[in-house]
């Protein structure tokens, strides 16, 4: 397949022309953006849609499916039908060599500034995210991936304009992957067949098309991390995908190499099915852990005997996050693949060194809980946290990774523990601070940014997530406050108006104003009071995007 760009002709004001049939772009493009919109790659994308489309809906129906008999009683279990795969005798395909030391890793949106401090922070692996903390605006997913263009060609570059400073990567940088959005999620903006192009399948078709055949060799790779997969069918449906792909571009069958992300409930209890599907590329899984208790939330609902704690108390060393960390490391390692740990969402505390070295401090406690378990990696949102989590796996993981070392073979994890709800107090501050920390990443969600400071964490969507499916729990379950009070949707609007006044008062009337404040307090109302919950945050809020966007294009 020819993979040089025949670049799209578009009218003055940037709307792409001139399509094959049955396919239509209906945002704007600009000049730079236009050579990832190729109309080959725009054809290899639409025939993954039209080939895997009605497949992937299937898929996202027979959760729903899976919903409604948890809601009606089921407990997730592990899989009578699959119990051979799990008590086989199998290992995934050897790890490349690229992938054998991946002891630290570091995430964020695949904004040009971001990627180039995050390849140059001497991390082993960056992971190019277009998923939780990049806004999925039109405009930053194109320039997600024109940067994911110009990096496989050696292009990516990036000066300033505010302070003229230029980045450039050194001559060692980190190992690229790329996270594209899930398959829950559509992208409106391009349509085949008069209806939108899964997300998924988007981005992924313009990344592999475009820069698979680039990226083999060097410090790079077509390797992949995927995201809120749930069950073995949908692993097989990727690897379906990948296959048909890498036929289509020339490369040999598993070459794409995959890390998937268990951050929900029902793959924990599938993991060593979902190795099993994608043996012949999988690398390893992922303690997604933030994700991971907004499912735990999701899938079980309906029980209020799971309604949890304070967010604040839901600690990875306790009751479920434990047993699935565990559980984790053990299957990944009985089948050679990595085990890497979760994300330390801290960031720098500037003008506070004492609060500064508290936080890096509690960074250092997770990773070595980790490294001792057995992780052999962890994840980190900011250069400056790479030198704390390096030092950490340096010293307690002499070796590339801990696969041969810690087995946990004596290890048993039973149904019971990972459905174990961690012993805790629901409190005023934590209801607040769900509220707060929920409205304020929605606000910055909607107006374009995925990866959020907030309190000295880098936040992204599955904090969010969290907040509003935390406060929805208690209030659809009647849990009470540690001091005896009811939490109720009445309870919840006089606090979001008090908390909504505070921050009035913190960011001042005129950021307020020009923000998307009122929205996006409107936007957690519907996600965290009523009755039917939400499936994900960031559909709503996606079609509040649109809004915005046809409105402007209106104008």
């Amino acid at each position: 397949m020819n993979q040089q760009p025949n670049k799209i002709s578009a009218t003055t004001s940037g709307t792409i022309r001139d399509l094959p049939a049955g396919l239509a772009i209906t945002g704007s493009v600009t000049a730079a953006q236009r050579f990832v919109l190729s109309v080959e790659a725009l054809e290899f994308v639409a025939m993954l849609e039209r080939l895997f489309g009605d497949r992937r809906r299937a898929q996202m129906e027979a959760r729903q499916f899976a919903q409604r008999r948890l809601d009606e009683g089921e407990l997730p279990d592990f899989r009578a039908d699959t119990r051979p795969i799990r008590e086989g005798d199998w290992q995934v395909a050897p790890v490349p060599e690229l992938l054998q030391d991946r002891r630290v890793e570091i995430t964020g949106p695949a904004t040009r500034k971001m990627m180039i401090n995050a390849l140059n922070s001497g991390a082993n692996v960056f992971m190019a995210d277009l998923e939780d903390s990049l806004s999925p605006t039109w405009d930053n997913v194109l320039d997600a991936h024109t940067n994911l263009f110009d990096f496989a060609r050696g292009k990516l570059a990036y000066n300033d304009p505010h302070t003229g400073k230029e980045y450039r990567l050194n001559d060692k940088i980190a190992v690229m992957m790329v996270r594209p959005r899930g398959l829950h999620l559509e992208e409106n903006h391009f349509l085949v067949d008069g209806r939108p192009v899964s997300a998924a399948l988007f981005d992924f078709g313009l990344h592999i098309f475009h820069n698979a055949k680039m990226m083999v060799g060097g410090r790079a790779g077509p390797y992949l991390y995927l995201p809120k997969l749930e069950t073995r069918e949908e692993a097989r449906f990727w690897e379906a995908v990948l296959t048909y792909a890498e036929r289509q571009v020339g490369l040999a069958p598993g070459t794409v190499k995959i890390t998937v992300l268990i951050e929900t409930l029902p793959a924990a209890f599938q993991m060593d099915e979902i190795l099993y599907a994608l043996r012949t590329r999988i690398v390893g899984l992922n303690c997604g852990r933030w994700d991971y208790i907004f499912s735990f939330i999701k899938r079980l609902k309906a029980k209020p005997e799971f309604a949890l704690p304070d967010r604040g108390q839901l600690v990875m060393d306790k009751a479920f996050l434990r047993a699935y960390s565990l559980l984790l490391i053990k299957t990944c390692h009985r089948r050679g693949a990595h085990a890497m740990g979760g994300m330390a969402a801290q960031i720098p505390v500037k003008g506070d060194a004492v609060a500064n070295e508290a936080a890096f401090d509690k960074v250092r406690a997770d990773k070595e809980r980790e490294a001792n378990d057995g992780h052999d990696g962890t994840w980190v949102a900011h250069p400056a946290l790479v030198p704390v989590a390096l030092e950490v796996f340096d010293r307690l993981m002499p070796g590339p990774n801990q696969i041969a070392d810690k087995p946990l073979a004596d290890i048993e994890i039973t149904r019971d523990d990972l459905l174990q709800v961690h012993e805790g107090t629901r409190s005023e501050a934590g209801l607040r601070e769900n509220i707060r920390v929920g409205i304020q990443y929605i606000e910055a969600w909607l107006s374009g940014r995925g990866a959020v400071p907030l309190n000295n964490l880098m936040e992204d969507a599955a904090t969010a997530e969290i907040s509003r499916a935390q406060v929805w729990q208690w209030v659809v379950h009647g849990a009470a406050l540690d001091d005896g009070r009811v939490i109720t949707r009445e309870l919840v609007i006089t606090l979001v108006a008090e908390e909504m006044a505070a921050l009035g008062e913190t960011l001042g009337a005129e950021r307020i104003a020009a923000g998307r404040f009122a929205e996006a307090e409107e936007l957690f109302m519907e996600v965290a009071t009523f009755g039917e919950f939400e499936e994900f945050l960031t559909i709503p809020a996606y079609r509040r995007l649109e809004t915005v966007a046809h409105a402007q294009a209106a104008e």
